[in-house]
């Protein structure tokens, strides 16, 4: 079914900025508006996100007015400086005190060797990144600017690599600012973790957290049209292996049609709400006859984010992560640690929810199946039934933590199971921690991470140290290295910086 909120990276653009001066004479801005251009169009090649040169910048207006502009135009997300010659860092001053957009600092030449033999000091003139960008790193220590800095020739493919995982990243902080979630009831009685300052959220995170009663979408839901209802049953039966019982005339394709009708009513609330993100809770159900499983699984596959019990934070982080892994191999879920493996030497976690994970961390065919589900009362739901596929990973919690909020990731293997598991009727992913079971799970609980987490496939950790320093979000880090010591230290440093930053 084709969706308003497909993910896509294709309406973004980045703008790449040079710094220079007039000092130099109009000659050598010509040729460091040529070399410029040429930069520009190398990171081009392979960049996910479209990189738009603008003109050469020379003095603190353009800069400042250059700033507001990309403040301005919603589909910037960011922007990318370099310091092709030497740019007077007073000059960018008032620009990046201005600037509220994501920041790259590129560190790079127009050259990658060094002409021996015909080096004068014309050259020299031209080619003084290395002298430019140190008085831009300056200033924008100085000034406290939160931003990435990439180091090295453009050719070089890890160069590339960390300019395209930062874009990557400012697109997920751009579907996060200006988010809108709807709520379908509270978050689980009693849980505290799912719980959170949603007016603080919309201050820091730019996320829009309103609720709506559960009656409302069940509304949506019996306002179904058959012949939709026909279409995506047809649907259903072409992508995946129905369960015999499930399938036209057999004695439950009744809830698989009740299935449908929830992902119709489901999308059509949200594409009216301008809502690319939700959350459900199975103790509020209202007039609905299913827990919706099937519905959240194929919105999260389109790309929204999705959060269960209420617990919106996680909602925020899968759209996140769906936005930044637009276009690559892999996925990105709500998940759960569920319980372990605990043979000494092969630990690992089994992760799932009660319905509500998405297919894309598959490519495998999904079974749709019919279950009791023993939670919230109502009929037997449906859903999709999968081994996500091993690989490198990431799990993502989101915390309030009473005077901010609190993002910790941990880098995993994603491994295949050791048995089949005939008797467990939901998705699942079985992964290794690192640095290894122990250590991961011991800071995970000294940091009060969440048991909700989103489980990216498809973009690791560094994308979401980049976007926590776009969103100046506190990020700990578990992977390879992480000491309970050291850890255990970083969250009293952090502790203590985020009181003094947020003030008195």
């Amino acid at each position: 079914m084709s969706t308003a909120n497909s993910v896509s990276l294709d309406r973004y653009e980045v703008w790449f900025l040079t710094g220079s001066q007039h000092l130099y004479g109009e000659d050598v801005l010509k040729q460091v508006a040529a070399q410029s251009r040429e930069i520009a169009d190398a990171l081009n090649a392979d960049a996910p996100v479209k990189l738009v040169w603008k003109p050469v910048l020379t003095d603190a207006d353009a800069i400042r007015r250059t700033a507001l502009e990309a403040n301005a135009a919603d589909h910037v997300i960011g922007v990318t400086a370099w310091m092709h010659t030497f740019s007077p860092a007073k000059m960018w001053i008032q620009g990046l005190d201005a600037l509220r957009k994501p920041l790259l600092h590129l560190h790079t030449q127009a050259n990658v060797e060094l002409p021996w033999e015909d080096i004068d000091f014309d050259f020299m003139n031209l080619n003084q990144a290395a002298h430019g960008d140190r008085e831009f790193g300056y200033i924008q220590a100085r000034l406290g600017v939160p931003r990435k800095t990439v180091v090295g020739h453009v050719s070089n493919p890890e160069v590339r690599r960390q300019v395209g995982i930062w874009q990557r990243a400012a697109a997920g902080w751009a579907a996060v600012r200006g988010l809108k979630l709807t709520r379908f009831g509270d978050n689980m009685r009693n849980v505290a973790v799912t719980e959170g300052d949603k007016t603080e959220a919309e201050l820091r995170l730019g996320v829009s957290v309103n609720t709506w009663s559960v009656n409302e979408l069940a509304d949506a839901v019996h306002a179904a049209a058959e012949a939709d209802v026909d279409a995506l049953v047809a649907e259903y039966l072409d992508l995946y292996d129905v369960a015999p019982e499930l399938r036209p005339g057999a004695p439950r394709h009744d809830s698989l049609r009740y299935g449908a009708r929830i992902e119709l009513g489901l999308r059509s609330f949200l594409e009216a709400n301008g809502s690319a993100a939700f959350t459900t809770s199975f103790e509020d159900l209202g007039a609905l006859r299913q827990l919706p499983g099937l519905a959240v699984q194929r919105l999260m596959a389109d790309g929204y984010g999705f959060g269960a019990e209420g617990d919106w934070k996680t909602a925020i982080l899968v759209r996140a992560a769906k936005v930044m892994g637009a276009g690559l191999p892999g996925g990105a879920s709500l998940m759960e640690d569920y319980t372990y493996h605990l043979v000494p030497g092969a630990e690992k976690i089994l992760g799932a929810h009660m319905l509500e994970v998405c297919p894309s961390l598959t490519i495998s065919k999904p079974r749709l199946e019919i279950h009791p589900l023993g939670i919230g009362g109502r009929e037997d739901p449906v859903r999709l039934v999968f081994d996500t596929d091993p690989g490198a990973g990431v799990v993502v919690a989101l915390s309030d933590m009473r005077d901010r909020f609190r993002l910790v990731a941990n880098a995993v293997d994603v491994v295949e199971l050791d048995a089949p598991l005939p008797n467990l009727p939901v998705a699942r992913a079985l992964w290794s921690p690192k640095p290894d079971f122990a250590t991961s799970a011991a800071a995970w609980l000294t940091a009060g991470a969440a048991h909700h987490t989103v489980l990216s496939t498809a973009v690791g950790v560094e994308a979401f140290e980049d976007f926590a320093e776009m969103a100046q979000t506190e990020l700990l880090t578990i992977g390879e290295g992480t000491t309970i010591g050291q850890f255990k230290k970083e969250i009293r440093w952090n502790a203590a910086y985020y009181r003094l930053a947020g003030g008195l």
